[in-house]
């Protein structure tokens, strides 16, 4: 089963400095219909204008992952880390027993992410944070692992839950499949371009919500960036 969420169906609110969309209930976004995939929680679509960005706030028990599409967001937070991460590049925040953090567009354009958050196994733990470059040429045409809590993904930054987050780049006319394991939940979003997932046409920045599938075939209508998070259901 494929449910394509077109983006024009996504809640959110244009906030000036921050447009942003939601596929799930969030703030103050509310439908009961979409509360989660698996345990996927969150997966937010942030345009974030030039010197701007999310004053210092709290997280607790949440993986929460950001892959940068266009721009760069830099990162400081009350255990002493600070990075900038450019786009096609991820960072990853455990949160776990809790961690106050702040995210700014310091670029003089504009800044867009995917930030996306995964329930973790188990509550508490001492919060981390890391990030990672990901050459996009190293994902042209096959599916690379960019945050990872299943074993044998060893090249991907780690998170605290049986989940993994992809990334795809295709040119026009390329296609990859991609395998799930057993029943699994899979959420996958073109960051850039056009694509067909087994049928369904999917354009820049719809959804497309995936179960009780054991493979899908992405072809690139045109030139192509995606992400995809598998999950436990």
């Amino acid at each position: 089963m494929i449910e394509l969420r077109p983006y024009a169906s996504l809640g959110g609110e244009n906030h000036g400095w921050l447009d942003a969309k939601h596929h799930f209930s969030f703030a103050g976004y509310r439908d009961a219909q979409r509360m989660g995939w698996g345990a996927l929680r969150v997966w937010n679509d942030d345009t974030i204008a030039a010197n701007t960005g999310f004053p210092p706030h709290s997280h607790a028990d949440m993986e929460i992952i950001t892959y940068v599409r266009d721009g760069a967001i830099s990162h400081q937070d009350n255990l002493g880390n600070r990075g900038r991460t450019e786009a096609g590049d991820v960072q990853v925040m455990s949160a776990g027993s809790g961690i106050q953090h702040a995210e700014y567009n310091l670029e003089s354009g504009t800044t867009r992410i995917f930030q996306i958050w995964i329930i973790p196994d188990a509550r508490g733990g001492a919060p981390t944070w890391g990030a990672k470059p990901f050459p996009k040429d190293d994902r042209g045409g096959r599916f690379v692992v960019l945050a990872s809590g299943i074993d044998g993904d060893e090249d991907a930054l780690p998170i605290r839950a049986n989940a993994r987050v992809l990334g795809l780049t295709l040119a026009k006319g390329e296609s990859a499949d991609y395998a799930f394991d057993g029943q699994r939940y899979g959420y996958l979003v073109p960051a850039k371009g056009r694509v067909d997932v087994d049928g369904i046409v999917v354009e820049a920045r719809d959804g497309a919500a995936i179960r009780d599938q054991a493979r899908i075939r992405v072809t690139a209508l045109e030139d192509a960036e995606l992400v995809l998070v598998d999950t436990a259901p």
